[in-house]
């Protein structure tokens, strides 16, 4: 495709230069970024030239203390000029970023620190989000104690607070303004590693996905020129943050490779009022507009007049990331926020898969989008259904695991570290497929609707987490030998987490103790992964072998108890009804 004349120089390439030099050659003043700050209004403009600019200075910054190409850097920033400027400076220098969401606690950092031997963090002095500061550089430190592969802390300012500055922080900007504005670029192999981004598995560790050069820069820039019909001139709004790989690949690889000009979106929904995302559209002509089905479903609920108070007639294309959207808040988005007239894609990828592969476009022109599914596999995508048996399942109106048939270019290349893991996970289910973890729908027609997860993997707000991660922080309570957590539908949030807690003695004291769960689970994970319900039982549902039920869990807490299905294998089956007996109670007093 026109714009990727520098791919590849004899198998070699950097990342950098096609997100960067190959538009300042041509078009230097163009807006590459937008940054729409936590404060309303503030929105600050960066050109290619800048960021050029700003990418390089600190690209030489990371090289004068020590950083070279293959080593890794911990990126633990919101979305920012700054942090988009810190990916692409490892990119150019061929130095590799994990970057890590800034709601994440220190131990949460500190873990994948460790795990991927990170040499360096950058950082904020603070963080700013929905009015309120949020302390980086001081999780930043609680972090860095605990990992000894860290040299330097760089950190940059966002306020204008003082903080603790120690022997290995360096203070960003200032070396920034004495570095030269000019850093040659890393010749780099289309396979040498580009990214590593921890993502939930079902096991309690999570898991380091990497990503490569070539084929990761080629598909993100792909789709995000024909999933949303980017057109030169656009103004491209994907409110992701970029410590997840919405926020890689469609706020900054896909958009820059594209010479796009691309929205930072660093506060919420609901700041300063639940008008905030359309007033932004309004002020800033947002032409691509890409959020996630737990905020749509949250605004849904403070009515229309907050939509219909600002002018979105720029919006040509609305989009739906992060778990299955429900047909209310898909139609809510369709006809309130896109006026009936914006096409909606419903983008089903993983971080594993590096970018969209099943969305409604591109099509033929005016071809049907039915709501709430995702419906076409993107070029070079071959989907199949596989059932129990490990056999491909035929025809249409068919359902079973979603998997995978043949290799693309923004694949995963490998768990960090694990390579042993990602074959289990990924190729050992189906041998010759790769096994996406949920499952599927194929209608009448051939096209695919995405059920949800197929493991012990919930998703909350849109975050991926396995449900042994949220067990494994409350298990470090003294006082419970035994948890079990499952998803449940939630109104706003898609999924949320509820957690069976056994206690040591049927203690007088369990508020205590549920609130002291509730605060470990925000400093080992972070906040959005804390239990809506947590309800004590003197019991789990064990099989014999002593494996938790946690599919009769599920039946409890969704009131189908009069289906319980096989309840053979059960150790003691009587539990179920104690079980049963226990959430009644607690749902009376909930309601009470």
């Amino acid at each position: 495709p026109a714009g990727t004349a520098r791919w590849f120089l004899g198998g070699r390439l950097n990342v950098s230069v096609n997100c960067l030099d190959q538009h300042v050659e041509k078009s230097p003043n163009r807006v590459a970024l937008i940054w729409e700050r936590d404060e309303p209004g503030t929105a600050v403009h960066v050109t290619y030239r800048e960021l050029l600019d700003l990418t390089c200075r600190l690209a030489n910054t990371l090289k004068k203390y020590g950083i070279q190409k293959g080593d890794k850097v911990a990126i633990y920033m919101p979305a920012s000029p700054l942090s988009v400027a810190s990916m692409l400076a490892c990119a150019r220098i061929g130095a590799v970023h994990s970057v890590v969401f800034a709601g994440f606690s220190a131990e949460s950092l500190a873990g994948r620190i460790v795990d991927s031997g990170c040499k360096a963090v950058i950082t904020y002095n603070q963080g700013v989000r929905g009015g309120r500061i949020i302390e980086l550089k001081t999780t930043v430190d609680e972090a860095v104690k605990n990992c000894p592969s860290i040299k330097h802390v760089f950190v940059a300012q966002r306020t204008d607070n003082k903080v603790q500055m120690g022997d290995c922080d360096i203070p960003l900007e200032e070396e920034m303004t004495k570095a030269a504005s000019v850093c040659p670029p890393e010749s780099m192999d289309s396979e040498d590693m580009l990214f590593m981004l921890y993502t939930s598995g079902s096991t309690g560790k999570p898991k380091g996905i990497v990503h490569t050069q070539a084929g990761y820069l080629l598909y993100a820039a792909l789709t995000h020129k024909y999933v949303f019909d980017y057109q030169q001139g656009d103004v491209f709004g994907c409110v992701a943050d970029i410590g997840w790989i919405t926020g890689h690949s469609y706020v900054v690889y896909g958009p820059l490779c594209n010479g796009a000009t691309s929205v930072l979106f660093e506060s919420t929904p609901l700041y300063p009022d639940p008008g905030r995302y359309w007033e932004v559209v309004q002020r800033l002509k947002i032409n691509q507009f890409y959020a996630a089905p737990t905020a749509i479903r949250l605004l849904l609920n403070y009515g229309e007049e907050w939509v219909k108070k600002y002018d979105r007639s720029s919006l040509k294309t609305l989009g739906s990331v992060g778990e299955p959207i429900n047909k209310e808040a898909w139609q809510w988005f369709y006809q309130v926020v896109g006026e009936g007239r914006c096409t909606l894609v419903d983008t089903w990828w993983q971080t594993e898969t590096g970018g969209i592969c099943i969305a409604p476009r591109p099509s033929e022109e005016k071809a049907e989008i039915v709501p709430a599914m995702a419906m076409r596999p993107f070029f070079g995508i071959v989907p199949v259904l596989m059932d129990e048996n490990g056999k491909v399942i035929e025809g249409n109106d068919v359902s079973g695991a979603l998997c995978i048939a043949q290799p693309w270019p923004g694949m995963a290349r490998t768990i960090y570290g694990d390579h042993q893991r990602f074959v289990d996970v990924y190729f050992r289910a189906y041998p010759g497929y790769y096994f996406t973890g949920d499952g599927a729908y194929r209608t009448q027609k051939g096209y695919y609707q995405i059920t949800g997860r197929m493991d012990d993997v919930i998703n909350i707000s849109g975050h991926r987490l396995g449900t042994a991660e949220i067990e494994d922080a409350m298990a470090d309570h003294p006082e419970v030998p035994e948890t079990a957590v499952i998803g449940y539908p939630h109104k706003i949030k898609g999924e949320g987490a509820f957690a069976f807690v056994v206690l040591k003695e049927q203690a007088a004291h369990a508020d205590r103790v549920k609130e002291e769960l509730k605060t470990i689970v925000a400093s080992k994970i972070a906040k959005y992964a804390v239990p809506d319900h947590i309800l004590v039982v003197k019991r789990l549902p064990k099989t014999r072998s002593g494996k938790i039920m946690r599919r009769l869990l599920r039946k409890v807490v969704t009131e189908q108890s009069n289906n319980m299905g096989d309840v053979t294998t059960l150790d003691d089956p009587s539990v179920v009804k104690e079980i049963l007996d226990a959430y009644q109670k607690y749902k009376e007093k909930s309601s009470s």
